[in-house]
């Protein structure tokens, strides 16, 4: 199956402390991620988080569809980086790495995005993680600066 890796960055006026206690917390994610409607199942152990977040999709008009994904954080770093392992059915499977480094009086947040997935999904997939991407960051910097 193919794999596409990608990147984006952004700085976020809040401390590296601060983003990453937020992005620890799957409820965090609710949102923060577009399609991200519901977090459950969250298990807590002493060096990663595993919880089911459920995606929703609208089909049409009215019609949604509801895709359940597997993903299990880990704390490589403990405050500068945080590596969430994806698992979607399809055989999609998604490996984000965020990074947090001082930048100023903030913090540059770089997330590396890694896909795998069935060579027919390519568009769908590739398409879906680069927005999602782009406005979980926008998204993150937003609420950094507002709260």
């Amino acid at each position: 199956m193919p794999t596409e890796e990608f990147s984006h960055d952004v700085t976020v006026p809040a401390p590296a402390a601060r983003i990453f206690a937020h992005l620890a917390d799957p409820e965090s994610y609710i949102g923060l991620s577009p399609l991200l409607v519901a977090v459950r199942d969250v298990v807590t152990a002493e060096d990663e988080v595993r919880y089911v977040a459920v995606e929703r999709f609208r089909v049409l008009g009215p019609l949604r569809w509801d895709n359940p994904i597997r993903v299990t954080m880990t704390f490589p770093e403990p405050g500068r980086r945080i590596v969430s392992d994806v698992r979607s059915p399809g055989r999609v499977r998604l490996t984000a790495t965020v990074e947090l480094a001082p930048d100023g009086a903030g913090t540059r947040v770089s997330e590396t995005v890694s896909v795998t997935y069935p060579k027919l999904l390519r568009r769908l997939v590739i398409g879906q993680a680069t927005n999602v991407q782009r406005h979980r960051l926008a998204e993150l910097a937003r609420r950094m600066t507002v709260s």
